[in-house]
């Protein structure tokens, strides 16, 4: 008789989950750029670390030629103005000579075009002031976001250009709204989809279980990587920073009622998959029975029974290596 431990069969909820590792990003984050192209810095408004809101002033950047342009593109307009003054002036006067019928038709249309054209010019440099002024004004650096400054790597006198070989010179940081992304192997592409439930664990911010679900499944797979990315927001935390490394579960498999036994109890031979129970005779005798099974799917040390098991039995979980069928068991107990 061969001492072995037993186990009930049990019906219970099973869960499968791909465990995949990625980073906590943020939702919102800004490299900052300047949008008339690099030029010197000339006052920086912004210090790494510090928070900052959108449309807060973060750099001034070099303006004298621009100031110049406006300058002249006002003189000019104003200008302008008095020329359309003193041809205003003559076109009345040519009128009322006109209306005492004195003068000729073509020095009085003659007047009046000059009016209308010297009125489009007008027109024209105030909109060339208009642009100028709106050129001056990109000088000014804004933020784009609500965040923290992360980066702040630029100085007075250093040309801004937003973005450098060595990475961006200011990077604002939004960590209202986080998420984690992984990258998901191809080969996973048809058991998860937008909704899917995830479960994120961030260690080292002692973020354990974080329940969530799939925002973002990418449609293209990376030729390089050989995957394709998915997101799950996670609610914010003074602990979670972005690029922190979090492990994403992703369940996609789930059965309410299964029969679901230990993975190393299942053993192979050449028929197929089996695992020994414990049954008693009519004569109160324990012998071991073989039983072949069906797996479904197998997460950590557990493993779904498709079929050969119904519940109820009594699974031989220690002893069972070297048994074979009908031989005489004992649990110890009486």
């Amino acid at each position: 008789v061969k001492l072995v431990g037993v186990l009930p069969v049990a019906v219970q909820k099973f869960e499968h989950y791909i465990d995949l590792q990625g980073k906590v990003d943020a939702e919102d984050i800004s490299y900052i750029s300047p949008r008339m192209g690099p030029a010197q810095v000339k006052a920086i408004f912004v210090k790494q670390g510090q928070f900052v809101k959108k449309g807060q002033l973060l750099l001034k950047l070099d303006d004298a030629i621009m100031r110049q342009s406006v300058t002249a593109a006002k003189q000019q307009l104003e200008g302008i103005k008095t020329q359309l003054s003193y041809a205003k002036n003559i076109y009345g006067r040519q009128k009322n000579l006109w209306d005492q019928g004195i003068g000729t038709e073509v020095q009085l249309i003659a007047a009046k075009t000059n009016v209308t054209g010297l009125e489009n010019q007008l027109s024209a440099a105030g909109e060339q002031v208009k642009t100028l002024e709106a050129q001056l004004n990109t000088s000014n650096v804004y933020s784009d976001v609500t965040g923290i400054a992360d980066i702040v790597a630029i100085r007075v006198g250093e040309t801004f250009s937003g973005m450098t070989a060595t990475g961006p010179q200011i990077k604002i940081v939004n960590t209202n709204a986080l998420k984690v992304v992984v990258n998901v192997p191809e080969n996973y592409s048809t058991r998860m989809h937008n909704g899917s439930p995830v479960l994120v664990n961030v260690p080292d911010a002692k973020k354990v279980n974080l329940s969530t679900s799939i925002s973002l499944i990418s449609q293209s797979v990376d030729p390089t990587m050989r995957g394709f990315t998915a997101e799950a927001k996670i609610p914010t935390s003074p602990e979670l920073k972005p690029n922190q490394t979090a492990v994403m579960r992703i369940r996609d498999y789930s059965a309410d009622k299964a029969i679901v036994i230990p993975v190393n109890m299942v053993q192979t031979d050449e028929k197929g998959k089996y695992v020994f129970i414990m049954i008693k005779g009519s004569n109160g005798k324990a012998t071991a029975k073989k039983v072949t099974v069906l797996l479904g799917e197998i997460y950590g040390e557990s493993v779904e029974i498709k079929s050969g098991l119904t519940g109820g039995e009594q699974l031989i979980t220690e002893g069972y290596q070297g048994l074979y069928e009908g031989q005489s068991v004992s649990t110890g107990t009486k």
